[in-house]
């Protein structure tokens, strides 16, 4: 294959130990690494027996905690009959001799991925529709029964937003390559705003946005959520915010964003038509809350794009994107702070 060292797959030995690991499974096997991604790096593996999607722990010095794999193979299991559409996982290894590190084998889900949150190729009724898709995800997943399929330690119990505050202003330090005021403002603003804990428990996906949705075919069906490597257990109140950072984000090619266009008039619903169907949904209102998780996603999304650059400067990171993506951080701050206002 063509994909460059350290992230090239040795194949022939992959297909031989997936040959005796996942039922069905026959080779030989072509190994293709999907373009898309600042994480864990994905491929489509092509083999005598079909189409797999194989995600790996990326190699090299990472951050702790990060890249777990391993959690998100665990949550699509749970996932499974639960009514939030996943690919189903098929192996996981943790004997790191096998490619070089953790990795984990799920099913191939055929159907469209939209890099673009303003969805030029559709119509705006069409749009509308893949909105409201989004919508009803977004509900169900804040009121899944979490016990009930089985995730109910698959998070530390506490406040969670404290929680998160914390430990994105550890990742990002870990991470951090110069000084950034508005980052610095945002360290310093968040731990005191941080709303009073309410007890309500949700699986949250961490990195719910239009990219990580897979359409079945044409249609406004989403045939899967993907990328659960951020999911843990926290407050419903996450995603919708993290969702709707997108509406304040540039039209900017690497990080793509809905800021500045007549949305509108594309069918794509303004922030209050979104929070009022989730409100609708859920009998869950973020708004009294709403400056604090706004400012929250961006500062964590800051974080996360800082912890790309320090990784694209390590020479480990998935995407060629990725140095440009990192260096969105002091944008995406900027816009944490704009969100106080």
């Amino acid at each position: 294959m063509s994909d460059a060292l350290p992230l090239a797959l040795p194949e022939a030995p992959l297909a031989h130990y997936l040959q005796a690991h996942v039922p069905g499974f026959l080779g030989p096997l072509r190994a293709t690494k999907f373009k898309s991604g600042q994480s864990n790096p994905t491929y489509l593996i092509e083999a005598a027996s079909g189409k797999y999607v194989l995600r790996r722990k990326p190699p090299g010095q990472l951050l702790a905690s990060a890249h777990a794999v391993d959690r998100e193979f665990r949550v699509l299991g749970a996932l499974m009959n639960s009514g939030i559409p996943v690919a189903q996982p098929l192996h996981l290894c943790l004997d790191e001799s096998v490619i070089g590190s953790m990795f984990y084998v799920m099913s191939y889900v055929p159907g469209r991925i939209y890099f673009d949150p303003s969805l030029p190729d559709l119509a705006p009724d069409k749009r509308a529709a893949h909105y409201s898709a989004v919508l009803d995800v977004l509900a169900a997943l804040a009121t899944l029964d979490v016990a009930a399929v089985g995730l109910a330690d698959y998070g530390k119990p506490g406040n969670y937003f404290a929680r998160q505050v914390g430990r994105w202003s550890e990742q990002y330090r870990a991470a951090e390559t110069e000084r950034i005021e508005p980052m610095e403002a945002l360290l310093a603003w968040l731990p005191q705003a941080v709303p009073a804990d309410d007890g309500r428990s949700a699986l949250v996906h961490g990195d719910f946005r239009i990219d990580n949705l897979i359409w079945a075919s044409e249609t406004a069906h989403i045939a899967a959520i993907v990328d659960w490597e951020l999911s843990t257990l926290g407050h419903p109140f996450s995603d919708i915010a993290y969702f709707c950072m997108a509406l304040r984000l540039p039209r900017n090619p690497v990080l793509p964003g809905l800021a500045g266009i007549d949305r509108a008039a594309l069918g794509i619903p303004d922030e209050n038509t979104m929070l009022d169907r989730f409100v609708a949904a859920t009998a869950l209102d973020p708004r009294p809350h709403w400056k604090f998780l706004l400012a929250f996603q961006f500062f964590r999304l800051a974080a996360i794009a800082q912890g790309v650059l320090k990784r694209a400067l390590q020479g480990n990171a998935s995407s060629a994107q990725a140095l440009a993506a990192g260096r969105m951080t002091r944008t995406i701050a900027e816009l944490g702070i704009s969100a106080l206002s």
